[in-house]
Order: C-alpha cells, then sequence, then structure tokens
C-alpha cells in the first residue's frame, strides 16, 4: 500500500496517473447540489424535450445532484479522453452514396475503453486510500457528466450543449469517479462561446430553440439512435447520408482547431471500413451479418433493425438508383418499421411515371 503524503499530493499524483491511463483532462467537484442546475435539468424535463428517453424522467433525482445517487459522496472526480478525429467529419456531406457515422464510433466501443481506464485509476486511488469508497461511472448511469465536467473545469457546456474544452474541442468522452474523499475542487470553467453560433446554425433540423437548449426530438443523434419507431417524415429529408449519430452541430465549433489527434486514446483509433462506407454494404445486413461486422462497436447496441431503417434513410435521400433494387428487397422485411422505410426509400428512388 502506498499512502500519499497530504491531500495536495494525493490530488497531483491522481491527475499524474489519471494522464498515464490515458485521460486528457482532469478536474475535481464538489459532490454537492447545485440548485441552478438542477432546476435547468427539471426545466428540460417538464418541457419534454427529452424524448423517449424515459429514464432521464425515472431517475431524475439521482441525476439531479451526485448525493442524489449516493449520499455519502463528497467529490467527484470529473474525467475527459479525447476522441479528435483524423479526418473532417463532414467531408462526405457531398458523397450520398457514403454512410455517414459519427466519429466517435468509428473505433471500440468508448464504455469499455473510459470505463477500463476508471476502474484502473480507481484501484490506483484505493490503493492509496483504503479507507476511502468510490463509484466509477460512464454514459449508463443517471450521472450529469456535462455539467460536472465544467464545474469541475475541465470545460464548459457550449451552446450545442456538449463539452467544450479549449484544449480538445468538442471531442471528449466523459467519466465520472464519485468518491467519498474531500478533494479541493477546481474553479468552474467559464463560457466562451461568446457571440458564436456556429453549432446552432449547423443543425439540420433546428434541434435548439435557444443557445444551450437541445430538443432531443429534433436531434438527429437522438433520432438515428435513441428513436425506436419510424422517424417522422419532417426529418427524413434532412438527415441525409447520416445513418448514425450527427457530428455537424460539434464538428464547426471553432475549438477544435486546438484538438491534436496525438492526444487520442491509442485504443480509440477509428476502423478505416467507417470513413467512407458504401450505402450498398449496409443495406444487405442481416441480423447475424451486422452482429458480426460491429462487434466491439457502440453501433451494435441499435440493433439491425434500427440501423437498417437509417440506411434506408440515406438511400431515399441518395437519389441513386443502383440502390432500388436492395431497397425494393427490403420493402417485405419482417420487421416493419424497416418495410415502412423501404417503402419510403422506394417511393424516392422511383422514376415518376
Amino acid at each position: 500500500m502506498v499512502k500519499a503524503a497530504s491531500p495536495d499530493d494525493l490530488q497531483q499524483a491522481l491527475r499524474e496517473e489519471a494522464k498515464a491511463l490515458g485521460f486528457s483532462a482532469c478536474g475535481f467537484a464538489p459532490a454537492g447540489e447545485d440548485v441552478l442546475r438542477s432546476e435547468r435539468f427539471q426545466q428540460w424535463l417538464a418541457e419534454g424535450r427529452h424524448g423517449s428517453m424515459e429514464w432521464m424522467e425515472s431517475r431524475k433525482v439521482e441525476r439531479a445532484s451526485p448525493q442524489g445517487l449516493w449520499p455519502e459522496a463528497k467529490s467527484v472526480i470529473a474525467l475527459g479522453m479525447s476522441y479528435a478525429p483524423d479526418v473532417d467529419p463532414l467531408a462526405l456531406e457531398d458523397h450520398p452514396d457514403k454512410a455517414r457515422v459519427s466519429v466517435y464510433a468509428h473505433g471500440r466501443d468508448y464504455h469499455d475503453v473510459v470505463k477500463k481506464a476508471l476502474k484502473a485509476l480507481a484501484r490506483w486511488l484505493i490503493a492509496r486510500e483504503p479507507d476511502s469508497e468510490l463509484k466509477v461511472f460512464v454514459d449508463t448511469a443517471p450521472v450529469m457528466e456535462k455539467p460536472l465536467g465544467q464545474a469541475a473545469g475541465i470545460g464548459w457546456q457550449g451552446k450545442h450543449t456538449n463539452l467544450v474544452s479549449r484544449d480538445h474541442g468538442s471531442w471528449l468522452f466523459l467519466g465520472a469517479i464519485y468518491s467519498t474523499l474531500e478533494f479541493a475542487p477546481d474553479a468552474p470553467h467559464r463560457d466562451m462561446c461568446g457571440s458564436c453560433r456556429a453549432c446552432q446554425d449547423a443543425c439540420p433540423t433546428d434541434a435548439f430553440p435557444q443557445p444551450y437548449k437541445l430538443d432531443a426530438r429534433r436531434c438527429i443523434s437522438y433520432l438515428t439512435i435513441e428513436h425506436k419507431g419510424p422517424i417522422p417524415e419532417e426529418f427524413r429529408e434532412a438527415l441525409g447520408n447520416r445513418i448514425y449519430g450527427c457530428d455537424d452541430c460539434l464538428a464547426v465549433c471553432p475549438w477544435n482547431k486546438f484538438a491534436d489527434t496525438a492526444h487520442r486514446h491509442m485504443k480509440l483509433a477509428p476502423r478505416e471500413e467507417l470513413a467512407a462506407p458504401a450505402l450498398s454494404r449496409f443495406l444487405e445486413f442481416d441480423d447475424a451479418g451486422f452482429r458480426q461486422f460491429f462487434s466491439g462497436s457502440p453501433i451494435k447496441r441499435v440493433g439491425r433493425d434500427r440501423f437498417v431503417r437509417n440506411c434506408l434513410y440515406a438511400a431515399g435521400n441518395s437519389g441513386d438508383a443502383s440502390l432500388l433494387a436492395q431497397v425494393e428487397a427490403l420493402r417485405s422485411d419482417p420487421d416493419a418499421v424497416v418495410a415502412e422505410a423501404a417503402d419510403w426509400a422506394a417511393g424516392r428512388l422511383s422514376p415518376s411515371p
């Protein structure tokens, strides 16, 4: 067992260990309730802007503050891991026969990579403070990682509601450790968006009714990943060739000019076959083929049917008549949502009578 000489020494040593484990950012915040943050969250829920993400509503008390989830928590260790892309995420915008996949999903499932590093950091901390307790979180628990990241000074929530870093732009995966230790908090990061509204103007579906407010029901990331039924027709054309997520509001952020792939965790390197995949390849997927191709990928969690649904909307938007045969074959798909999407796509690709 190794014990730090003082709380300050422990905190500095923890920052260094986090960096050694692949985290690009590390900060500390109190675990108590932030009244303004809680009120804004409750208002967002009351307005129904979480769409069908029922878990936001059902666990709102735990999500409102770290101590709402775990009353014994004293501090939050907020951590960020860079996934800065090698290429322009908007590069395929003018190539409708190609499928656009959000860059966060180009590599291995970040849940696995970030959680493994969080657990390693947790073991390191417990070895030095064996009487303390902690819990680790990455995305799947009722934890408000983005506002906690701002409170811990690793970035600020931009007008697109995602965390922005001066050093890593909009490309950070976030994780958190709740601890019974009382760390000295870092100063909350100040908002540095200024008068810029690039992210709002870039959104294809006008998902930002106001700066710093997202209506998930209009967000392409929500519609292509979380939404389970047919995507409303009013949004289908705006999807373009985006089949999994959307990077537009992130990609246009001016702070991305400071992001450097040298800081990206090596296990988050992108797969070459997702850089510019042909839509035709994905329209062929049955369940087994989908699972095999996306093994170890976050895309796997949406399932074959939702994924092919998205690809059919992209096919309908492509104007590529060579895809019509594949689309027609999917009109009899056993999944009713896939079949309806194929009907829609076929109607757009078929020659007018």
